[in-house]
């Protein structure tokens, strides 16, 4: 999951308009040049992109006969772009597909299944819950790239100085911890966001989601959600507790105020580490301190998991099909994940690519760490645009404009439109 990627949108526009391709591309496999294929890339433009691009270019130099134009699509426009040109059967031949967007494209036949494939060919050095995120009825459309989850991230000087030896179990240790942390330092405890994303470790914590997959039924304004809802809101107030604004601006906020030591503690992924490091409080890197979330009263911690797959169009004719699925085994290789984590401080999605050179990186060992508390998304591609009706709502419930049970009600209302064979 990313977000706060920064771009211009004319720039991208028309970046999209001089490379789009796909099965489109005059290069058709009848040519006897090098077959050229287009990707989108959805990474950070500034931090990430970079190892990206070094990497197509090894890619060329091992494959004379293929060519890869690279561009690079904001993270925020990329599934509507991406969507319209599949549509229209102009789309890239390759797409890094945010997890939660593959089962979404598998189900319109936008994507190409992978089983049996080059792409998929080490398909057993992949984490299997991965591997499991990017399928869709039995079959596999996505080779992940890289993973991530939140975890409870912290200062371990301002704990220290507070006098708190380790991070907190529960979500009440963590109100108890934010007002000693206040107390000794005058840094405040704990900031909370008000997107959605961000709440749904409480909801994990009470054994429940916003929908019931299996079951077909909409949970979100069930006994347990209202239980999870209300402790998430209950850490908006209190001593050593912030909420931050509701604006556009808040996750720039957040992250600004934990890295510069304004607040002991927040809610993260992986995707920020580099940015970590580039604040103030976290010069020294084993000053940061990774930990599962909280947990619930279930007793158990869970957070969402994200991260990347690519993904083959299935629009593009064979030969571009063929060169796609080269290029996504390299980019997806123990050897290019080790060097992406290295870069770009992301967590691989096969287990040897955590080299001990990518463990030595306090943050991706931390992160590497919590993945087991991490729950994969269910296979519904319906999944991630449910967050957008709670993403309405939450933020007036945070605010006090209204009530957690008449905004629960409405975003069951509004999720019952998007999932309408879901029972209430």
């Amino acid at each position: 999951m990313r977000r706060g990627i920064a771009a211009s949108a004319l720039v991208a526009s028309f970046a999209l308009a001089a490379t789009a391709c796909g099965g489109g591309s005059s290069d058709s496999g009848k040519s006897s040049g090098p077959v050229t294929i287009t990707w989108w890339d959805t990474s950070n433009a500034t931090n990430e992109a970079p190892t990206y691009k070094a990497l197509v270019q090894q890619f060329e130099a091992q494959n004379k006969n293929i060519k890869v134009k690279y561009v690079n699509v904001p993270f925020d426009q990329a599934q509507n772009k991406f969507d319209t040109a599949a549509g229209s059967k102009g789309a890239p031949d390759i797409l890094r597909s945010e997890v939660g967007w593959t089962p979404a494209f598998a189900k319109k036949g936008y994507f190409l299944p992978l089983d049996g494939t080059e792409a998929l060919s080490e398909q057993s050095s992949f984490e299997p819950n991965l591997i499991k995120q990017a399928q869709y009825e039995g079959k596999t459309y996505g080779v992940p790239l890289v993973t991530d989850t939140l975890a409870f991230v912290y200062n371990k000087a301002l704990f220290k100085k507070a006098g708190i030896t380790e991070a907190p179990k529960t979500w009440d240790e963590l109100k108890s911890d934010a007002a000693k942390v206040k107390d000794k330092t005058g840094a405040d405890g704990y900031w909370g966001s008000t997107q959605s994303y961000y709440a749904q470790p409480f909801l994990y914590g009470e054994g429940t989601d916003t929908v019931d997959a299996a079951a077909k039924k909409i949970t979100v304004d069930s006994p347990a959600a209202k239980k999870a809802y209300g402790t998430w809101l209950s850490l908006f107030s209190g001593k050593g507790l912030h909420k931050a604004d509701s604006t556009a601006d808040a996750y720039a906020h957040i992250s600004d105020a934990f890295v510069n030591g304004k607040v002991a503690a927040i809610l993260q992924g992986p995707w920020e580490i580099t940015n970590f490091y580039k604040g103030s409080a976290f010069k020294d890197k084993s000053n940061l301190g990774i930990a599962a979330v909280p947990a619930g009263s279930t007793g158990k911690a869970g957070a969402p998991t994200g991260g990347h797959n690519l993904a083959v169009y299935a629009g593009s004719d064979k030969a571009h099909q063929d060169a796609a699925l080269q290029f996504v085994k390299f980019m997806t290789s123990a050897k290019s994940q080790e060097t992406i984590a290295l870069k770009n401080s992301t967590l691989p999605t096969r287990t040897d690519a955590y080299t001990a050179q990518v463990k030595a990186d306090p943050g991706i060992a931390g992160y590497q760490g919590v993945l087991s508390a991490s729950q994969p998304r269910p296979a519904l591609p319906e999944y991630s645009s449910l967050w957008t009706p709670l993403d309405q709502e939450l933020p007036k419930i945070a605010d006090g404009k209204e009530s957690l049970d008449q905004g629960l009600s409405n975003a069951q209302l509004a999720i019952a439109k998007l999932v309408p064979d879901f029972s209430k």
